[in-house]
């Protein structure tokens, strides 16, 4: 189309324009209104996020993007890394930059410096951000072949760059200046420079070149920004709260859990950690029970053809552990389902015995790298809440819409009432054929849309809309994860369903049908914590170690005022405990003031406190958690009082 001749544009809301070919975004917001196309930072054309200052390709949808637009954050903080990677070049002559993407609530940069950047040093680079930021200088985006760009990067003293561009597909590189800085990048970016004012440099950490060990060592400067310098206050605050909230500090605090240079990445629970690993351990048990969940228990240790079977050697190997026996070569499981399929091969099945639905809290073993290790979120060794169902496929909805009513109760008996739900699909690496994955992926589809009404109409639950997650499949089949949202807000992936076709024909899985022939049953892989583990590092979090009176190490505390109750102390504590109470005796020579103050600070839910009142009439006085006393209670009228009628009650 020639320079003037006019193109239109559809708007949101349904107007068109007709403007010259060769506008730009920004053009046809001036169009509008001056403010307007101040405003706008950038533009999606026909859904696809691009710089507002671009020609427009042609006729299209126009939605015009402002700082307070949903998605504008991923221009903005795109933009704030290329800020951040001006100012580190411009303070450390000869940093070579790697590469800064946008996440979740922020943004970070990978450089390889000559010397190692400490906190201290995040100010320095914040006041030389301010700097490049005042200047205001236009963010233009060019483009160039592969040679003129890797020429351009071996000129600015870039090779990582360079080394990218080897393996990029396609003829031309996109760059983008601003001043005298220029970064490769695909965009889009803000304008210029002086758009967004309000960011925070948060710390500093290790990195690899392409988060491969093997490679050069990287020096990682994560950030944030908002639009207005009230969202940056709320999101600074909100990471003190969660700074607070850390199930590390809290784990250790409680004594729940340690980690030691012996093995690291593996967890050690103390006796208060094992206590509340049990207590989920029983609530697990006893809801898999009441939907017809047998219990199984599988090898940790199995032999290296079974995961040539099962696919895991091709597609899971570098996450493994192997061991030799006997000469031979044996895996540490990663996995529970290749054992799974074993026991149910190991038997002739009819059609009537289906859906056998196979559950195992089996501790596997998986091989992290140690810079992505974090508390009990990021562990070697864990124990998946695992399920097995193996179901005709006519049954696959009702399966399906199952475990989604078993997850969904899980999440509301710990509070969390706000999730999401991805359905993710087929990814790069895989095994099964496509047509195996159109069916599946269809099936899970299917599944969730049917579920949803009917969950709705029978139980009342509302299953809200899901989004579909492109390549993010497991390698054996699709999946559905439900991403839920703690008190302060953050989302974490929990619960999972995956459908899957393929092992059953790895493993020759078969039951017999009314018509007497063999029929292949379908797999359905499912959890609703993730793994014990991580769900108790949510937990800890979530309830900032005051957890609900079920699950809590230490449900009681008896408190005496003087010595002269320590008898009666320990004969309150030995009766309660043998009603099932978890209990400690508090009987130190301290003032009692200090002793509720040390319950407190230790997260005890209950505080039984006894004095020379009690004492004589055998009575207890129980202090709850919101200070509350309730006194001249017997030991029965405790259990069926405060602890029976607030055993379920969540932390306010």
């Amino acid at each position: 189309m020639s320079e003037g001749n006019p193109i239109d544009v559809t708007l949101p809301d349904g107007t068109k324009k007709s403007v010259p070919a060769g506008s730009s975004a920004r053009d046809v917001a001036a169009t509008i209104g001056a403010g307007l196309a101040r405003a706008a930072i950038a533009a999606r054309i026909d859904g696809e996020l691009r710089d507002v200052t671009r020609p427009l390709p042609g006729s299209c949808a126009l939605e015009l993007v402002t700082l307070k637009s949903p998605g504008a954050e991923e221009v903005y903080r795109h933009t704030m890394t290329h800020i951040m990677a001006a100012a580190v070049k411009r303070l450390y002559p000869g940093t070579a930059l790697a590469t800064g993407p946008v996440i979740e609530n922020g943004y970070f940069y990978d450089f390889a410096l000559q010397e190692p950047l400490t906190e201290a040093d995040l100010e320095r680079i914040s006041e030389e951000m301010k700097k490049v930021i005042k200047e205001n200088s236009p963010v233009v985006r060019e483009e160039l072949s592969k040679e003129e760009a890797k020429a351009l990067m071996d000129r600015e003293g870039e090779p990582l760059k360079v080394d990218l561009i080897d393996g990029f597909d396609d003829d031309s590189v996109s760059f983008y200046r601003m001043g005298d800085f220029v970064d490769m990048c695909r965009g889009p970016h803000l304008p210029s420079t002086g758009a967004l004012k309000h960011f925070k440099l948060l710390s500093v950490a290790g990195a690899y070149w392409k988060g491969d060990s093997a490679n050069q060592q990287l020096q990682r400067v994560y950030g944030t920004a908002f639009p207005t310098k009230e969202e940056l206050k709320g999101h600074l605050d909100f990471l003190e709260e969660a700074k607070k909230r850390d199930h590390r500090k809290i784990g250790k605090e409680m004594e729940l859990f340690s980690f030691h240079p012996e093995g690291p990445g593996f967890p050690f629970f103390h006796p208060k950690g094992a206590a509340l690993y049990q207590s989920l351990l029983d609530f697990w048990r006893e809801e898999h029970a009441k939907r017809g969940y047998v219990e199984v228990m599988t090898p940790l240790v199995l032999n290296e053809q079974l995961w040539h079977r099962s696919g895991h050697w091709d597609n899971y190997k570098e996450n493994m552990y192997f061991v030799d026996i006997d000469g031979e070569g044996y895996a540490i499981k990663p996995m529970n389902c290749p054992g799974h399929c074993l026991i149910f091969r190991s038997k002739v099945h009819s059609y009537r015995d289906l859906p056998i639905r196979m559950a195992e809290p089996g501790q596997v073993h998986r091989h992290e790298l140690s810079g992505v290790m974090h508390g009990l979120f990021r562990v070697r060794t864990f124990s998946i809440d695992d399920a097995h169902i193996y179901c005709a496929p006519e049954q696959i909805l009702d399966e399906v819409r199952g475990v989604i009513e078993l997850i969904l109760s899980t999440y509301r008996t710990f509070g969390f009432q706000d999730f999401r739900i991805e359905l993710s699909t087929r990814p790069e690496k895989r095994v099964g054929s496509d047509e195996m994955w159109d069916r599946a992926e269809a099936a899970l589809e299917d599944a969730l849309s049917q579920s949803r009404q009917q969950l709705k109409e029978e139980l009342g639950l509302e299953l809200p809309e899901h989004q579909v997650n492109a390549g993010d499949g497991a390698f054996y089949g699709p999946k559905i994860d439900f991403h839920i949202r703690d008190c302060i807000g953050r989302t974490w992936q929990c619960g999972t369903i995956q459908l899957d076709f393929s092992l059953p024909e790895r493993f020759d899985l078969e039951y017999v049908g009314s018509d007497n022939a063999r029929h292949r049953p379908v797999m359905i892989h499912r959890a609703a914590f993730g793994s014990f583990e991580r769900f108790l590092g949510i937990l800890i979090e979530h309830y900032a170690g005051k957890f609900p009176l079920w699950l809590a190490p230490v449900q009681a505390r008896v408190l005496t005022v003087t010595s002269e109750q320590d008898a009666y102390a320990l004969e309150v504590k030995q009766l309660l405990q043998d009603a099932g109470v978890r209990i400690e005796a508090d009987v130190r020579n301290e003032k009692i003031g200090y002793k509720i103050r040390e319950a407190q600070l230790a997260r005890v839910p209950l505080m039984i406190v006894l004095g020379k009142k009690e004492a004589e009439s055998r009575t207890l006085t129980v202090r709850l958690g919101s200070g509350r006393n309730i006194p001249d209670l017997s030991t029965e009228e405790f259990m069926e009082q405060v602890y029976r009628k607030h055993y379920r009650d969540l932390p306010q």
